[in-house]
């Protein structure tokens, strides 16, 4: 299974870079599977019912998410009635929608097993993310390749989280801080690792937003209106090959536009 994630997608830049690039980088790296973090595809924070169909249509099999799912109040019923959307999986389960989903992508391919978690260090205080892996990854079927997005801010808690999983599932990546880190690693032989995927947006940015814009919020220490940066947009991500339950492969992925 050759399968690529990308990191948080930024706004309508981002989402107009997967548009333009995602189904042609499909056919050329040979890719049976795509995912990645929507969680701030709409406006730069939060993720719409309408941005997520138009990824899920130009070829992101499965969309996760994180903090900032709940903004825009008509992703919920969509969270309820799409299987390829998830939520963080330890939310409480009152919460709408699902944070794990099983794929069927072929005759030849496994099953696939994306579950989507969100840390607790300096976040909301919602349910243990590792207790809650733990359940889910042994009600996995027994063939399934399992990936994880561990939506956190700290490297510590994903990490953690790799180590206390590693051997039981194919991958554990992490997104959130929007910035591509240079740890891809394989534990084991078995569980490919990365502690964040980085972004999809506007490169010359801070993580995502007009810099002018940010740095005047650190210098004043007011409040400040966030707007997405302008210019060349760049797609990060992780690239994994999976063989016989195996992550033969993860390398950190990065593409820009000629």
């Amino acid at each position: 299974m050759r399968l690529l994630f990308l990191g948080d997608i930024v706004g309508n830049s981002g989402r107009q870079m997967v548009k333009d690039h995602l189904p042609r980088l499909r056919r050329e790296l040979e890719l049976d599977v795509v995912l990645a973090n929507g969680e701030n595809a709409s406006g730069g924070l939060g993720l719409s019912a309408k941005s997520a169909q138009e990824l899920h249509r130009c070829g992101v099999d499965v969309l996760t998410t994180g903090n900032h799912v709940w903004k825009f109040p008509d992703i919920r019923p969509a969270l309820h009635n799409e299987p390829w959307l998830l939520r963080p999986a330890n939310y409480p389960a009152s919460a709408p929608g699902r944070g794990a989903g099983v794929y069927e992508l072929g005759e030849n391919l496994p099953p696939l097993m994306v579950v989507n978690l969100q840390g607790r260090t300096f976040m909301e205080a919602i349910d243990c993310p590792f207790t809650v892996a733990e359940n889910l990854v042994a009600q996995a079927p027994p063939e399934a390749v399992i990936v994880i997005d561990m939506h956190a801010e700290a490297t510590s808690e994903k990490r953690a989280l790799a180590h206390m999983l590693r051997g039981r599932v194919q991958a554990v990546l992490g997104t959130h801080t929007h910035v591509q880190t240079n740890d891809a690693y394989i534990f084991d032989g078995i569980t490919g690792y990365i502690s964040d995927l980085g972004m999809c947006g506007p490169e010359d940015s801070c993580l995502g937003m007009d810099s002018d814009i940010i740095l005047r919020r650190f210098r004043t220490g007011l409040p400040q209106r966030f707007e997405l940066a302008k210019g060349p947009c760049m797609l990060n991500g992780a690239l994994m090959e999976v063989v016989d339950g195996q992550c033969r492969e993860i390398t950190a992925w990065q593409y820009r536009a000629s």
